[in-house]
């Protein structure tokens, strides 16, 4: 067991129990800049963490009721075939000699800048989310969150990132009279569903690192643990403006 792995998923662990956020924005840069894993390992390995990780909390949400069903069903809808579609084209792109590692890359760094931004932002998201809904339909409202559900999809399958912080934005900006934690409860929902057909996919491609996988989940269990009860004792403007300088330096790194 190499226990660098064991205190990584353990950090990364913490950080998500104390903000509820940054599973994939920060494990998957871990493995690369800090281990060296190869780009799309890393994000293999990284899709089946998040969805084994995050079952837990879809248990707690479910059993609160406070999952909406409906938009998590309508996101999938969106995002599974875009997952699927998205495995099919990196297979394709492997087979032709395309180099998958330099396309990850890129995206990878774009989706972490995207991700710090929905984190500053939020709070002006769900307001702008109230001016333009006003005028959106129930029908224009579903097909918009199916139409987030497939750029979340390609997005995740690509860079392992999106899932969480971005997904959240988006259904604050298309549900803003939901309260907070059932936006939470539904992404969650459609987070596992989605990071577990993509980790799957990559885990047909050779893509994932099942030995690194088994360490990380050794570590981050403990470390959500921790992070989870004393988040309390932290401002959250604090830990998302932190995170959020963070993910833009590290997203930065990859992009330029």
């Amino acid at each position: 067991m190499d226990w660098a792995y064991v205190i990584s998923g353990s950090v990364v662990g913490f950080v998500v129990g104390l903000t509820g956020v940054g599973g994939g924005a920060l494990m998957t840069p871990l493995l690369v800049l800090f281990f060296g894993i190869p780009p799309v390992t890393a994000v293999g390995t990284d899709l089946l963490f998040a969805s084994i990780t995050k079952v837990a909390g879809v248990g707690v949400h479910a059993r609160r009721g406070n999952v909406e069903w409906r938009i998590a069903g309508l996101l999938a809808c969106g995002s599974i075939p875009a997952a699927l579609a998205t495995l099919v084209l990196l297979e394709h792109l492997a087979a032709e000699g395309v180099s998958i590692d330099g396309l990850v890359t890129p995206v990878l760094g774009g989706a972490l800048i995207l991700t710090a931004f929905a984190l500053l932002f939020k709070g002006r998201l769900q307001e702008k989310g109230w001016l333009v809904g006003r005028g959106l339909s129930e029908r224009g409202r579903a097909i918009a969150t199916v139409v987030t559900g497939a750029v979340l999809g390609a997005l995740v399958t690509i860079s392992s990132i999106g899932a969480g912080a971005l997904g959240i934005a988006a259904l604050l900006f298309l549900y803003p009279q939901l309260p907070a934690v059932r936006i939470v409860a539904a992404d969650l929902a459609h987070a596992v569903g989605l990071t577990a057909v993509a980790g799957l996919g990559h885990l047909h491609m050779g893509t994932v690192d099942l030995n690194l996988l088994a360490t990380l989940l050794i570590g981050s269990l403990p470390g959500i643990y921790l992070g989870s009860h004393l988040s309390a004792s932290i401002p959250e403007r604090v830990l998302r403006s932190a995170l959020a300088a963070m993910l833009l330096l590290i997203g930065g790194r990859f992009v330029f």
